[in-house]
């Protein structure tokens, strides 16, 4: 028992997909099915409560980062958002390059429409009415997009109104989801995504998707690095500073992010990191710990990617004009990834199930997909906050001024000495 407790998720993830994989084509009808209705369930359930994920997360962030260095603190968000977004961007247009030959139409397409394994749940738990007499119902309490709008309507109005009481709401309605998240959902995911590849390999397509998806994942990791090039290219110019060194002096930053998968652990790593890029202490205290939980340009690459390739196994719509939207939407919601691994894919499940249309398969493939390099988009992000770190320098010629606290506002006796617990990692 205590061995199985020492194994990571993404050693459960791994198991599961193996396990999947070779159990498909001879698991019989009666159990393939059973492991199908646990699937329908938990995509029920995850249905369920990703509005409220993204209530939960948004609302208490968005209200967080409005205290703060004044201007500063928004130009950082300005610049940190805009690195994510450009990553996305690149991300996106890198993927319609070198996936649409290998990954157009095929692998998955056939599972999604409902055919191919025989396989079929005894109970389907869905989200509006249906004809079926073995459906249940589970109405989530608002849409995605509600939600995302509710929360940043209340995320401002703390804000503005520094209300004690709504602040302490969202804080600890944020410690429930969490807790749903981590206590929940990610232990659920290795069955969830284990009766995935076993419908995939029931029907054949397991081995084509995993063949795929190794080609996604060379080349997302490969991105990341391109992202970090640039990164230290805008910020070594700004800062008449050789970019290589720049990044090689953030090595520590990065290596240890790979451990830990963890943005805020890494954090004391990526301020010593940073100050060897004469990056000065006030900014550096600043913008780190900031940019830990708003700059996730590594995970928007992953979430991209992946998504994309998705989109060209199912055939869906990959043009540009319908996945912008996305993009957009995405970098928001990086804001507010919870801190347990696979947090960052679960809170953006709702904008992949709204926007791009995916269904119980797909999600279920970007989970396993995403868990899978989570310490590199990790790595990514820890290592990028460091170029964003060297151009608020420059901006702020080394003389970041934060502002401190109004003593009158009610809301700062909830902040002392508690660090937000959303600042755990992505």
């Amino acid at each position: 028992m205590k061995l199985l407790k020492s194994i990571p998720l993404l050693g459960w993830i791994v198991l599961a997909i193996v396990a999947g994989i070779l159990l498909g084509p001879v698991m019989p009808l009666w159990l393939g099915s059973t492991f199908l209705t646990y699937n329908s369930i938990f995509s029920g359930i995850l249905g369920f409560v990703v509005p409220l994920i993204i209530f939960g997360l948004v609302a208490p962030a968005i209200a967080e980062l409005g205290k703060g260095a004044g201007k500063w603190l928004g130009l950082t968000a300005v610049v940190a958002y805009g690195s994510t977004f450009a990553a996305g961007l690149l991300a996106y247009f890198t993927s319609i390059w070198l996936f649409s030959g290998p990954l157009a139409g095929g692998g998955v397409e056939a599972i999604t429409e409902g055919e191919g394994s025989g396989f079929e749940p005894f109970v389907t738990l869905t989200a509006s009415a249906s004809d079926s007499a073995t459906a249940i119902v589970l109405e989530p309490v608002f849409g995605v997009m509600t939600a995302l709008v509710l929360a940043f309507m209340v995320g401002v109005g703390i804000t503005s109104f520094h209300s004690k009481v709504l602040f302490r709401g969202v804080v600890e309605f944020r410690a429930i989801i969490e807790g749903v998240i981590r206590r929940i959902i990610v232990p659920a995911l290795p069955l969830f995504i284990f009766g995935i590849f076993l419908d995939l390999s029931a029907s054949g397509s397991a081995v084509v998707v995993i063949q795929k998806f190794l080609l996604v994942a060379v080349v997302s990791f490969a991105l990341t690095l391109v992202v970090l090039l640039l990164q230290y290219t805008i910020a070594g110019s700004m800062n008449k500073q050789n970019p290589f060194k720049a990044l090689w002096n953030m090595r520590d930053a990065y290596f240890t992010a790979l451990g830990t998968s963890s943005s805020a652990a890494t954090i004391p790593v990526t301020l010593a990191s940073t100050k060897k890029n004469k990056v000065a202490d006030s900014v550096a205290g600043f913008v780190v710990p900031l940019c830990a939980t708003i700059h996730l340009s590594g995970s928007m690459v992953k979430i991209t990617c992946f998504s994309i390739a998705v989109l060209l196994l199912t055939g869906g719509d990959v043009s540009f004009g319908s996945y912008l939207p996305f993009i957009l939407m995405l970098g928001v919601m990086m804001i507010a990834a919870p801190g347990v691994p696979g947090g960052a894919i679960a809170a953006a499940a709702g904008l992949l199930q709204q926007m791009l249309g995916f269904g119980e398969v797909e999600v279920g493939l970007m989970f396993a997909a995403y868990i899978a390099l989570d310490s590199f988009g990790t790595a990514t992000n820890v290592t990028g906050d460091g170029a964003i770190a060297m151009i608020m320098n420059k901006l702020t010629r080394g003389k970041l001024g934060v502002q401190a606290q109004d003593p009158s506002d009610e809301s700062v006796e909830l902040l002392e000495g508690q660090k937000p617990s959303h600042l755990l990692g992505e």
